[in-house]
């Protein structure tokens, strides 16, 4: 199989052999489903969610924070606490474990998340260090917001752009290779700081979405973060979970002048790239406004992409006056430039 996840298919049979028996155990694993929710009997609702990241190795103790809180927040609960499983490479410095520790306080204490654990090993066989985060979160029980809970006609909304993930790994991972495609160092160094502006993090625009539509009398229905594979597969997701079509118009997908740059460069579809740092939210069409308002008053960029469909439509771009299906990709964008 390609570098990257697992394809939907294999994985859907591998969870397809769970059988649950704990019936605390409000939402369990599926394709599509950003986090596992567990009834513990209290006021709120556990969530809880683990991931790694294994394509960067600069900022990788800030990536792996904000990934994690990400997909709690895309279930309208509040990061709380985290855990950091940090493997090394043989011959890693001391300085390293302390950078990327750093790195881990720094994105902790800038979304208000406390470090309650973890692992730490020089581990062998590895060529760059791999973190695995496990985020938990708190949600009101009425706040929960499940992926499967998208409706249709409701709008579809995309947060900043796409790619801004991918095109900062890319731009610090493989940036003397793009400068010889002939990407200007402006560019590059423009696209090293997307992880902090316009930055990977989905959490405030999952909050100022879920607070807006909530005090206008409304809930939101589903949200995604999209990851590896870009807004794409994370498209393909929303509409399985939800059992629904996705219609979008593709010039409503805002793609950033670096992310262009790069992905013009190295012969890469933006689409397919890795996708942090955007959200993507299903609203009724009466809550649409109501949420872009909300993300403008926050200064985040926004618009609505598409609407939830029927099922049978599958999941279409409008490109030129041309309905056509939006692409699938086997492996995520960055993860075959890097091995190209």
């Amino acid at each position: 199989m390609d570098v990257g996840k697992l394809p939907n298919e294999l994985l859907a049979r591998l969870l397809a052999r769970l059988r649950p028996r704990d019936p605390r155990v409000v939402l369990g694993p599926a394709v599509g489903r950003d986090a596992a929710v567990i009834d513990a009997g209290g006021e709120r609702l556990l969530v809880a969610k683990t991931d790694p990241v294994t394509f960067a190795s600069d900022h990788i103790g800030w990536y792996t924070v904000h990934v994690n809180a990400n997909d709690i927040a895309c279930m309208g609960a509040r990061p709380a606490w985290f855990l950091a499983t940090v493997l090394l490479p043989e011959g890693a410095s001391e300085r390293q474990a302390e950078e990327i520790f750093g790195q881990v306080i720094d994105a902790c204490e800038a979304l208000g998340v406390e470090l309650v654990g973890g692992h730490t090993e020089i581990t062998l066989g590895l060529g760059r260090p791999i973190l695995v985060g496990a985020m938990l979160g708190e949600a009101e029980r009425e706040a929960l917001v499940q992926p499967a809970g998208a409706r249709e006609g409701d709008a579809l909304i995309l947060t900043k752009g796409i790619a801004i993930e991918g095109t900062a790994v890319l731009a610090r991972e493989a940036g003397e290779r793009l400068r010889g495609l002939g990407v200007a160092e402006a560019a590059l160094e423009t696209a090293r700081r997307y992880i902090f502006q316009p930055g990977i993090s989905v959490v405030q625009d999952a909050r100022a979405v879920c607070e807006a539509v909530r005090a206008a009398g409304g809930t939101v229905h589903a949200m995604h973060d999209p990851t590896e594979g870009g807004l794409a597969t994370a498209l393909y997701e929303l509409a399985e979970a939800s059992g629904l079509g996705v219609v979008v118009q593709e010039e409503a997908v805002r793609v950033l002048p670096e992310t262009e740059a790069v992905c013009a460069a190295g012969s890469l579809s933006p689409w397919g790239l890795l996708a942090s740092g955007a959200l993507l939210a299903a609203v009724a069409e009466g809550d649409c406004e109501t949420a872009l308002g909300a993300l403008k008053t926050a200064g985040i960029p926004a618009a609505r992409i598409g609407s939830m469909v029927k099922p049978e439509a599958g999941v279409i771009m409008v490109a030129q006056a041309q309905r056509v299906m939006v692409p699938r990709f086997a492996r995520d964008e960055v993860a075959r430039f890097l091995a190209g």
